[in-house]
């Protein structure tokens, strides 16, 4: 009995890592905050404590975040840390996008003209829009009948 507690608590340990001489950058997208570690290594992306295929399972969202390391060739180059709140997983994504970008250009500075001609560089401001009183949704108004 003991045994499976134990199994069950390694099980949810996050990944400990050492990321001491590593630049910092946060990245936004809707609800979602993004905060980003990022150092020289061997390429692995860890998100929450976990590795990005356990934390992001669709296949679109692991492309998207691994997406700025791919565009700047050096995808075998860096281990990236994220810690995310807030949001969907479609929102973190996005924010992740954005850290990594920012927290490269503070590593590389001369990589700004390719990140910025991928628009990897600038915060997605698009948010859901307010519902209005009198309407069903935000824009959606109640049916209306003449007679």
């Amino acid at each position: 009995m003991e045994s499976n507690i134990n199994l069950e608590n390694n099980k949810r340990k996050k990944i400990k890592l050492d990321f001491k001489e590593s630049k910092y950058a946060t990245g936004r997208r809707k609800k979602s905050i993004a905060k980003i570690w990022i150092k020289k290594g061997s390429g692995k992306i860890y998100v929450n404590g976990k590795n990005m295929p356990d934390y992001f399972t669709r296949s679109n969202h692991q492309t998207l975040v691994s997406r700025p390391l791919e565009v700047v060739k050096r995808s075998t180059e860096f281990d990236v840390r994220c810690q995310v709140k807030g949001g969907g997983l479609s929102g973190q994504a996005g924010a992740i996008i954005h850290g990594i970008s920012r927290a490269l250009l503070k590593y590389e500075p001369e990589l700004k003209p390719i990140l910025k001609k991928e628009k990897l560089t600038t915060r997605d401001s698009r948010s859901v829009e307010r519902k209005k009183y009198g309407h069903k949704k935000a824009r959606r108004s109640f049916q209306f009948s003449k007679r």
